[in-house]
């Protein structure tokens, strides 16, 4: 799957795409970059029912699961973590912890997060509904929007939406985790990010491979603002948070770095240079032992703004809503059959020559079973996912990310957990199944 974490923004987005091949995807910080995949509700059921075979659900084990919660949090040193699964069988919810550090208050279900590359799932869906309304297709190039993008006329909004584009990832520049670094309340413009992302060279050349990369995130936002002629809060807020009644869910100014109470605080050991580059993930053997002695604390990242992320992770929600916004998603309740079944037949390996490998589509990530994405930002990290087939809806989020170790929370735990709610997945055993989730969590990021 994609690439992600709370490392370096550069990090940020490889650990999306490793989250994402964990449980299928995952959105990280500066380099938030998850992968989507998507259906319609037969379409949907098809693809899945491809993937998991006979799947077969099992009644939930609590005290296990409470015990594996209680267990994995605690190893990666997190603040508080809250689990959310549904099966028609019925609910299991875990608020484990508290929403700051030395604090008393237990997060829940509508505490809310930033919620990093959960967001280009909303911004993946606003150009699917303007290609619905005939304003822009998938095979045109980006060129007809945006005649600075290099070799534009070669690169499609569909590679955009599955990330195969070519352009490269400006979360992973060095001009931007040092920036983050010597000052975290720094307010970008999506035209900065862009430009930063274009100035360099392309990955590949359009269509011929898949690079988690926030730049054609960022494009597309600017896009749907040209095509629908407001601000992208005003036309998430008008599409979707009022259509589904998503209180608890925003997208803040550039300017705003406040989060709605009642809210998580979010923690981490990281920085961004200290990060980046490939290899990096853990931080030094010497800051480990650190850490685990006690001796330093996590850095509260709560206030940093998160600008440089923009319409590829700059998005607010809770646990409530992010359930309520994958299981719309997934279903199909927000574009038509026709532009529903393209989504869910854009899903595809980000990695054809490796078994493991996660697979990415139009704003959208496949995580084994489950469709949706994954997030992180420095301090926090978040997994939510929709199983069309059997019904099944897993969110989990943590508020310390990524771990001193560069894993990402939310998708290790739902690694965990996932052998407590299925019996067999697409005729593999629980072991795969959660591998598929991991990978897909280590992939995403920022």
């Amino acid at each position: 799957m994609p690439p992600s974490m709370t490392l370096s923004p550069r990090r940020r987005h490889a650990a999306v795409a490793a989250m994402l091949t964990v449980i299928t995807f995952t959105a990280s910080c500066s380099s938030d970059t998850s992968p989507p995949t998507t259906d319609s509700a037969a379409t949907a059921s098809s693809a899945t029912s491809t993937q998991s075979g006979d799947s077969a659900l099992v009644p939930f084990d609590t005290a296990a699961m409470d015990a594996v919660v209680d267990e994995t949090a605690q190893e990666l040193r997190e603040i508080g973590m809250v689990v959310l699964i549904e099966t028609p069988d019925g609910k299991y919810t875990n608020s484990w912890g508290a929403t700051e550090l030395g604090g008393t208050e237990t997060p829940t279900l509508d505490t809310s997060i930033r919620i990093a590359s959960n967001t280009k799932t909303w911004t993946g869906t606003a150009i699917l509904q303007m290609v619905q309304e005939g304003k822009l297709s998938v095979d045109d190039p980006v060129s007809k929007y945006r005649p600075d993008v290099p070799n534009g006329e070669n690169i499609t909004i569909g590679q955009m939406l599955d990330m195969r584009s070519g352009l490269y990832n400006y979360t992973e520049t060095v001009e931007l985790n040092q920036a983050l670094d010597d000052d975290p309340g720094r307010v970008f413009a999506p035209e900065e990010l862009v430009a930063l992302g274009l100035s360099n060279p392309p990955y590949f050349p359009p269509g011929e491979g898949w690079h988690y990369s926030n730049t054609n995130t960022v494009l597309l936002g600017l896009i749907a603002e040209q095509l629908d002629g407001k601000p992208i809060e005003q036309i998430f807020q008008d599409r979707f948070f009022s259509k589904l009644n998503m209180t608890g869910t925003s997208f803040p100014a550039n300017t705003d770095t406040a989060i709605p109470a009642p809210f998580a605080r979010g923690y981490s050991y990281s920085g961004n240079i200290e990060t980046l580059g490939e290899g990096k993930d853990s931080l030094s053997p010497e800051r480990l032992a650190e850490i685990e002695s006690g001796s330093v604390s996590p850095r509260d990242t709560t206030g940093d703004n998160p600008s440089w992320t923009w319409s590829a992770g700059q998005g607010i929600s809770t646990v409530n809503d992010l359930a309520t916004w994958v299981q719309a998603m997934v279903k199909g309740d927000l574009l038509d059959e026709k532009t529903q079944k393209l989504r869910m037949d854009s899903v595809a390996s980000t990695d054809p020559e490796s078994p493991k490998a996660a697979s990415y589509g139009y704003g959208i990530a496949q995580m084994g079973p489950l469709y949706g994405h994954t997030g992180e930002l420095p301090g926090y990290n978040s997994f939510m996912g929709y199983d069309p087939v059997n019904d099944v809806t897993m969110v989990i989020w943590g508020n310390l990310a990524p771990t001193a170790e560069g894993k990402a929370p939310a998708a290790r735990l739902a690694e965990k957990l996932i052998g407590y709610v299925y019996a067999t997945t697409g005729g593999n055993d629980n072991e795969n199944t959660a591998d598929d989730i991991g990978e897909v969590g280590e992939t995403e990021g920022n």
